[in-house]
């Protein structure tokens, strides 16, 4: 069996980043520390640092007053953070700069009372964070994921109009809503850049690339990870099966059956080892040549704070 290996893969700069934060907080400061949300979605990420200490909350009023909180990379509303102030909370931040890019659009729309719109799925933190930078009622704030969202909103100022969109979509999800926003709003302002990060785009780059050489496509992820089921959506457009699965006891052998070329990917909240493993188990079903995948190459890194350093 032929298996090859998707670059770039795995842990982005963000991820690497909101991880760092958690570990050197528990280094520096005693136990427990308070992280609101899972700091990243991955299973084996979250458990490895809930057993050094980490206590993982949904809200702040399940954290004690005087305690160390973070905040996940997927960001968090005003409201959390006037909270957080409010408190007395000492706050570390663990946020992706990515994500804060696009708050800042957000918050600066805001200002402006021009409404907008964000592109992303209801219910994912990083949204509900994003929508959570607008407060002027002079405006609005607008959650739309398909292009029927887009056809059944109303607005209060068609000529006044800004969107942004969440990070770790795939660019065929954003493609046909701004597609739609634009023919509707023709006057609508978008961002200079396109909001959907870096990471993102590479790794689905490199499942573009490598869906079409082979039958099978195994995607290393945890279920809640929004940008691990968008690379497995788009192996799948490409007329690929593919899989999600969090580490190797959720490879089913009867998915091998007479397949000669798998490919294997990460999503941005997944570590290395999981691959790993993986990949150990999947050659284990047949002599097999693994190759990795030239790609793009990453260099990108977010520093932590400096009190943390």
């Amino acid at each position: 069996m032929n298996i090859l290996l998707a670059n770039p893969r795995g842990f982005c700069a963000g991820v690497d980043r909101a991880i760092s934060i958690v570990e050197r907080a528990l280094e520096l400061f005693s136990p427990p520390i308070y992280v609101r949300h899972e700091v990243v979605h991955n299973r084996y990420v979250v458990q490895n640092l809930k057993d050094r200490g980490a206590v993982f909350v949904e809200e702040l009023d399940q954290v004690p007053d005087e305690s160390i909180v973070i905040f996940s990379a997927h960001g968090v509303s005003q409201a959390v953070r006037h909270e957080a102030k409010r408190r007395g909370l000492k706050v570390f931040d663990a946020t992706c700069p990515l994500v804060t890019k696009v708050h800042l659009q957000v918050a600066r729309a805001s200002r402006k009372g021009i409404e907008c719109i964000l592109i992303g799925h209801a219910g994912h933190p990083e949204v509900e964070g994003t929508m959570g930078q607008y407060d002027n009622p002079a405006g609005g704030v607008h959650l739309v994921e398909s292009p029927e969202d887009v056809a059944n909103l109303v607005v209060k100022d068609p000529d006044n109009l800004c969107f942004v969109t969440q990070t770790t979509l795939s660019m065929d999800d954003t493609t046909d809503v701004i597609a739609s926003l634009q023919s509707k709003y023709p006057s609508i302002e978008g961002p200079r850049k396109d909001d959907i990060c870096y990471a993102t785009q590479n790794r689905q780059d490199a499942v573009r690339n490598v869906a079409e050489k082979v039958e099978l496509f195994i995607v290393v992820g945890s279920k809640n990870s929004s940008n691990s089921n968008r690379l497995r959506e788009l192996a799948q457009k490409k007329g690929t099966t593919a899989f999600l699965v969090d580490n190797a006891d959720d490879v089913d052998p009867s998915w091998f059956n007479g397949i000669q070329h798998v490919a294997v990917t990460a999503g941005a909240s997944a570590p290395e080892v999981l691959v790993k493993q993986v990949v150990d188990a999947i050659a284990k079903m047949a002599p097999s040549v693994i190759t990795e995948v030239e790609g793009r190459l990453e260099d990108t890194v977010f520093a932590v704070p400096a009190e943390l350093r």
